[in-house]
């Protein structure tokens, strides 16, 4: 049991734990959908927030956002005249996607960036008011409301401009890819200024995680978008046949390990 409660704090100590509801709703969402995915996208939320209180654990800024956003889209669709139920099919990712936008940029201009809370758990108390470890949020927090941006125009995109909401690239490819580059820098960034602090103490010389680190966890989604190219079979097959060989090929230049120089 005891390492049961160890994976849940571990599952809930990450930003993605918050990202949850959001997450549901847009894998849901759909046509004749509408009140399937605000109702469990709001009990997701709120699961999560008396899972935390159960177990002690202050609930975060992004968890108390998820309930008051679902649970007014719950409200208003069971409310709803037919011409607004199908505005909002049509248009609720975005919706989703800019108030995921307004959530973490807010959470910035009020100096309280939402990755702040998650950090803090696997953290310990004396390094939360360092420079470092705020920086680190703002930056990560940034990166995630960049993230963000990116899934409301490609949304916006696909909706707007080719009348499509279920393209495959604008609709699932290019916001899965950003959501999925967040999640890895989200991963990366923490273990790169924990390894500098430690060098800059004299208490580790093992080098921090280069950048190279990071985006050889990434490339390889260029051989995932270049095999998607491939088997719908929208694009020039030579696109994603490159697609593919570049992928492969930065992967394995980024993830080979760098000769090491005798001094």
């Amino acid at each position: 049991m005891k390492t049961v409660g160890t994976v849940i704090d571990k599952v809930l100590a990450n930003p993605i734990a918050g990202l949850a509801p959001w997450i549901v709703y847009s894998l849901v969402e759909g046509e004749g959908r509408l009140e399937l995915s605000a109702s469990l996208a709001f009990g997701v939320a709120l699961a999560i927030l008396l899972i935390n209180w159960l177990r002690g654990s202050a609930p975060k800024l992004l968890e108390y956002a998820d309930v008051v956003f679902f649970g007014g889209v719950a409200l208003f669709v069971a409310v709803a005249t037919d011409g607004q139920r199908d505005w909002l099919e049509l248009w609720g990712g975005e919706i989703a996607n800019l108030a995921l936008v307004v959530i973490s940029v807010g959470s910035i201009l009020i100096r309280k960036p939402f990755t702040l809370a998650y950090a803090k758990e696997e953290t310990p108390e004396e390094y939360w008011d360092t420079p470092q470890f705020l920086r680190a949020n703002y930056i990560i927090t940034g990166a995630w409301a960049l993230a963000f941006i990116v899934e409301a125009a490609s949304g916006w995109y696909g909706d707007a401009v080719l009348h499509n909401s279920d393209n495959i690239w604008t609709g699932w490819v290019v916001q899965t890819a950003a959501l999925l580059i967040a999640v890895q820098f989200t991963l990366w960034y923490p273990a790169r200024v924990e390894a500098q602090g430690a060098i800059a103490a004299g208490e580790s010389t093992t080098p921090p995680p280069p950048i190279t680190a990071f985006f050889a966890q990434i490339t390889p989604l260029l051989a995932v978008a270049g095999i998607i190219a491939l088997f719908v079979g929208d694009v020039p097959v030579w696109v994603g046949v490159a697609l593919i060989v570049v992928g492969v090929g930065l992967t394995k230049a980024l993830s080979s390990p760098k000769p090491v120089v005798a001094a």
